[in-house]
């Protein structure tokens, strides 16, 4: 049970840093201003992201989503293996390929890395005995009070 609680409080704050480091999670860049009409086609974002992640790693990897934020004319193409491509919509040009260590790291934190059914135990595990430790470490710093102060109110007597 420490060494879960252990794990999940070092991964949850690495989580909490991802967007402000850059090792952890590539910072969002901002694509150019061209209206939406004149953006390449999620064809074309594929094909040119698909192509980067190759250049870099040596070979394809599975697509896994695509994040696209229409306030930066960008597109953030992750890919397996926890990797992401960023994609100006308006030109179609690479601003980055970068590995993304928070997915990896919440993955660990989830527990999902394992399975999705460990993760649902793992989760259950964590939560419950969370639990269980702030009930009874309230009722250690409760409880004496309790005591100390009816045997004040005995002493009256």
């Amino acid at each position: 049970m420490v060494a879960f609680l252990f794990i999940t409080a070092i991964t949850g704050v690495f989580l909490g840093w991802k967007k402000n480091v850059a090792v952890l999670q590539p910072p969002t860049l901002r694509g150019g201003d061209a209206p939406y009409a004149d953006w390449i086609s999620f064809e074309q974002v594929i094909a040119v992201s698909a192509h980067a992640i190759d250049s870099v790693t040596g070979r394809a990897l599975d697509l896994d989503r695509m994040d696209v934020r229409p306030e930066r004319a960008l597109v953030k193409v992750t890919f397996q293996e926890y990797w992401e491509v960023q994609v100006d919509l308006a030109t179609g040009n690479i601003f980055s390929v970068a590995q993304r260590h928070a997915d990896w790291i919440e993955h660990i934190h989830d527990g999902s890395i394992i399975s999705d059914g460990f993760k649902l135990l793992y989760t259950n595990y964590i939560g419950v005995g969370l639990l269980f430790l702030c009930i009874t470490g309230f009722w250690l710093w409760y409880g004496p009070r309790i005591i100390r102060k009816e045997k004040h109110r005995q002493e009256k007597f």
